[in-house]
């Protein structure tokens, strides 16, 4: 399913909010340029373009409005403006588009970024620049390892995250072998690492790991090869998304494999992908998530208002992203000022929920968002009662135990 949306790469979503008062900044200078900007940077044309994309900015854009609405005349500025920009998944495309948001843009932050390599690019970029990054769309642990930086944030989930969820739990239930391929750039190999260490902590193996060229529209060599190994694995780990998952999984079941004896286990997955496959082309499939729109009537209060604006059930990336902005915007209205040394100082260590993050605490010492995550399973097409309602939640994962427990000694802020 291609989501229909803005035209143009950095074009602003032409979002310029005005409030009637002035709010704490009213001439006091405390608001570079008299507006704050925040910026969605992220592939609105290629294989990441479903789960998070355009309809992103919406959600994005709701931030701003809930902001506005929740403050009033009280608000930091009365100005906020959202600006959108395609990366391609491509980090020289990123890298050129950041600098050119945070420059000729004036962005005080950056918003989202899927495709690790692309991450970051923009990590290198807000380092340099001094400017606030919250990636909500890279997996990538490195971003609060030997890639952190004091500017840049990694909100929603990460490969430890998918990996000591969904390894560990389908490792356990009796899959101890797999076979692992991985789209080969940033994301891949850091899936690929972080669910091997899972799958051989819970008692398993992996009985070999192939990575794939990036983006992928076939995938027999790595599909035939399977049912081959010696030993045989139980299951076939993806951790592709995407568009490329959408690909393999079309062939995992044109190949038949799973009536070979070979499962499928799905290292990052979307609703989006499930509604573009249908549910029978992977019910059963467990997996873990950072969000889910039907979780409970705090989620679903706020995916009720995204789908009357933006025609369809939120993706855990378009959550995501609104909780971002609004915590960062949340941010800037304590300190008074969208400087972003003091907008940092705000957001390390601040503890909060709301309706994407449960039990949330931003961790100062690498900038990585600790918050509850969830386990789970594909409903086969005769269980969806309601539609995009595809996902049967079996288990939450509390914060402490969902994301790494300690600081990567790497990450030097």
């Amino acid at each position: 399913m291609r989501l229909m949306g803005w035209t143009g790469g950095l074009a602003a979503a032409g979002l310029l909010l005005a409030a009637c008062g002035g709010g704490p900044s009213g001439g006091g200078g405390a608001i570079s340029d008299d507006k704050i900007v925040l910026a969605v940077l992220n592939d609105q044309s290629g294989i990441y373009a479903d789960t998070s994309g355009r309809k992103t900015v919406e959600a994005v854009r709701m931030a701003v409005a809930d902001f506005k609405a929740k403050y009033g005349d009280d608000a930091v500025t009365g100005q906020i403006e959202v600006l959108s920009a395609d990366h391609q998944n491509k980090p020289e495309i990123a890298n050129s588009k950041a600098q050119e948001l945070y420059d000729r843009q004036q962005a005080d932050v950056i918003l989202d970024v899927p495709t690790s390599s692309a991450a970051f690019a923009v990590a290198n970029i807000a380092k340099t620049k001094k400017k606030v990054f919250i990636d909500v769309g890279a997996a990538s642990t490195e971003l609060t390892g030997k890639q952190c930086n004091k500017y840049t944030f990694h909100y929603g989930y990460n490969s430890y995250m998918l990996a000591h969820g969904t390894g560990t739990e389908v490792t356990k239930d009796g899959a101890e072998s797999w076979y692992i391929i991985y789209p080969d750039y940033a994301f891949g190999e850091d899936m690929q690492k972080t669910f091997t260490t899972a799958i051989e902590a819970a008692g398993g193996g992996v009985v070999d790991t192939d990575p794939t060229k990036f983006p992928n529209d076939n995938f027999s060599t790595f599909l035939l090869k399977a049912p081959g190994l010696d030993p045989k694995p139980k299951v076939l780990g993806t951790m592709h998304a995407g568009g490329d998952l959408i690909n393999l999984v079309k062939q995992y079941n044109e190949y038949k494999l799973k009536d070979k004896g070979v499962g499928l286990a799905v290292g990052l997955l979307v609703i989006t992908d499930i509604e573009s496959l249908g549910p029978d082309a992977l019910a059963g499939t467990r997996y873990t998530d950072m969000w889910y729109w039907n979780l409970d009537g705090k989620s679903r209060a706020w995916a009720d208002e995204f789908q009357a604006k933006a025609g369809q059930r939120p993706t855990s990336n378009m959550a995501g992203n609104y909780s971002a902005a609004l915590q960062y915007l949340e941010a800037v209205q304590r300190g008074g000022t969208d400087d972003s040394d003091k907008v940092v100082a705000e957001l390390e260590g601040h503890r909060f929920e709301d309706m994407f993050a449960r039990n949330a605490t931003i961790r100062a010492e690498d900038h990585l968002l600790l918050h509850d995550a969830y386990l789970g399973q594909v409903k086969p097409a005769g269980e969806v009662e309601e539609e995009w309602d595809f996902i049967e939640v079996l288990k939450t994962i509390p914060a402490a135990e969902a994301f790494q427990p300690q600081p990567d000694e790497a990450c030097d802020l």
